[in-house]
């Protein structure tokens, strides 16, 4: 008896210890295995993962068959792994788009389409047929209480066309942060704000300064087949009918009208006691013909369920996105975008993470959600309909830590956190990275408002500290130039046919970053305490009212 007692008593102590520790399941994330998913996704086989096609059936199928393989079960509600994404496909007429500025109701000048303006209706319209509308300019159109700013001061736009600067103010670093673009800044912001406001239509002026990127980006990423989630909406007339952005030189065309020279006008709106201006005399015509289609993309969710029994109703939540954009035309002979690092390599660190957390699973206090996200080079849009149908309530969700096109130029001494400061997060990155001889840094390109950019903003703008984590710079063992060599290589690989591995690739960088982002989302997972935005962040406010909706 006593011998059986011992035996019992060992059975139940080797019960309660993990089966794995975290060192070997650190060490199971390798180059090797890091690189294989790679080399599957980003094959010509996979025909760049456009949403809708027969590349995103075989990613979807190959992520199923991986969590599967893994352990990871099925993250949907009914049990599925599939979270459907309905799209809507809208094609602009190209022929037949047109822009007419008037004065005194003459017309003064008609816009070229692509070259001179770029417009789309805003409202599922197949038509958009405007005559003689009035037009104000909003400055930066902006309404932010908590800088004490309102660019519309009580204006009546409704069935007005809106006009804005783009970017938002970073005269002052007391005001906005700086230079640092906020969602302020985004176009995106912009034509939300003009559907607030009951405009009829919405115009951005372009210039490559206060967009960052030159007009070609523009056209050619409005020009071709654009993609929206179905609204499910009736198009009576509640949103505006068109959103468009005109040229520096039109813009310019289109104040000189009412006697404004741009640079001065542009100039006007970084003051705080700015007014709309209407442009007296200056009318605008918009015709717009448009072809729609439904089709569908898919978010692919596993989970992995918490140990502890007071928090496993909580989530951490790992995203990556799993598209690209497919089959476009060809540039020497290659027309398969591949998407190698862009973001095969952001699914590959999740999958291996996933794998890795599944070992010591028995340690895990909260549950963990692995989402693979469909649609994102098309806006976000696989992560927003997550954001507007949330399979989990987001007040139950610690946090988010997005994964997108990881480091595969080799080791480096930093790390670099995007959303540096904004949430909890970044402590604990931050001790983590310190801890392995690195240094946390700051998103190094803070005007471009890289933050609103990847998948994480679809979690923070419902209230979810998030955080996307970037490569480094300062690259160990390197020539000196070699940052600037990865800077050209990156850039003529970004969205282009050459986004594929290549003899540039050094996989060690990716093996030690998704090794650090394991060990960091391990204590993320089991902290006492959920994740939290700094206060006074733009966010926390969201996340305070779904925190108490949970009361």
């Amino acid at each position: 008896m006593k011998k059986l007692s011992i035996f019992c008593a060992f059975i139940w102590f080797a019960a309660c210890q993990p089966a794995v520790d975290m060192e070997e399941a650190e060490q199971s994330i390798t180059e090797t295995s890091l690189l294989n998913h790679i080399e599957t996704l980003s094959s010509d086989e996979f025909e760049g993962r456009a949403p809708a096609t027969h590349g995103e059936d075989l990613t979807v199928d190959y992520l199923i068959g991986q969590l599967e393989e893994i352990g990871v079960e099925p993250g949907m509600p009914d049990g599925s792994y599939i979270q459907e994404v309905p799209l809507l496909s809208q094609r602009v007429d190209r022929s037949t788009a047109l822009i007419s500025i008037k004065k005194n109701g003459t017309v003064v000048e008609e816009l070229d389409y692509f070259t001179e303006f770029m417009a789309w209706p805003s409202n599922e319209a197949e038509e958009v047929r405007i005559r003689d509308a009035e037009v104000v300019y909003v400055g930066f159109g902006i309404q932010a209480p908590e800088y004490d700013w309102d660019d519309y001061k009580g204006v009546d736009v409704t069935g007005k066309i809106v006009v804005f600067k783009n970017s938002d103010p970073s005269h002052d670093p007391e005001i906005f942060e700086g230079n640092a673009r906020l969602y302020y800044g985004r176009w995106s912001y912009k034509f939300e704000k003009a559907e607030e406001m009951g405009a009829l239509g919405a115009i951005i002026i372009h210039t490559t300064p206060t967009a960052g990127y030159e007009w070609s980006v523009v056209a050619n990423s409005w020009g071709r087949e654009r993609f929206s989630l179905k609204s499910g909406e009736s198009t009576d007339g509640n949103k505006p009918e068109f959103n468009s952005w005109l040229t520096e030189q039109s813009s310019s065309t289109l104040l000189e009208q009412a006697g404004l020279e741009l640079s001065e006008t542009l100039e006007a709106a970084d003051s705080r006691d700015f007014t709309p201006i209407l442009l007296d005399g200056v009318t605008v015509d918009v015709n717009l013909n448009a072809e729609y289609g439904n089709l569908s993309s898919k978010n692919v969710i596993g989970k992995i369920e918490g140990s502890d029994r007071s928090l496993r109703d909580e989530y951490v939540i790992f995203s990556a996105h799993h598209d690209h954009l497919g089959v476009t035309s060809p540039v020497n002979g290659d027309s398969i975008n591949n998407g190698a690092q862009d973001n095969a390599s952001g699914v590959s660190a999740v999958l291996e993470t996933a794998k890795a957390l599944k070992m010591v699973e028995g340690e895990l206090r909260r549950s963990v959600k692995f989402m693979f996200v469909g649609a994102e080079e098309m806006g976000l849009l696989g992560s927003l309909y997550w954001s507007r149908n949330p399979t989990v309530d987001p007040g139950k969700v610690s946090a988010n830590i997005n994964l997108d096109s990881m480091q595969i130029f080799g080791e480096t001494n930093d790390m670099v956190l995007i959303g540096y400061g904004r949430n909890s997060l970044t402590d604990i990155f931050k001790q983590h990275i310190e801890q392995a001889d690195r240094v946390a840094v700051r998103d190094l390109r803070p005007e471009q408002g890289i933050f609103y950019r990847s998948d994480h903003f679809s979690f923070a703008r419902i209230g979810i500290p998030a955080i996307y984590l970037n490569g480094g710079n300062d690259y160990i063992d390197k020539p000196d130039d070699y940052a600037a060599v990865v800077d050209s290589v990156r850039s003529a690989n970004y969205h282009s046919v050459s986004d594929e591995i290549n003899e540039y690739w050094d996989m060690a960088g990716m093996e030690s970053d998704v090794r650090l982002i394991f060990r960091a989302s391990f204590d993320i997972i089991n902290s006492d305490e959920m994740m939290s935005w700094t206060p006074g962040d733009e966010f926390e406010a969201i996340r305070n009212m779904y925190l108490q909706e949970l009361d």
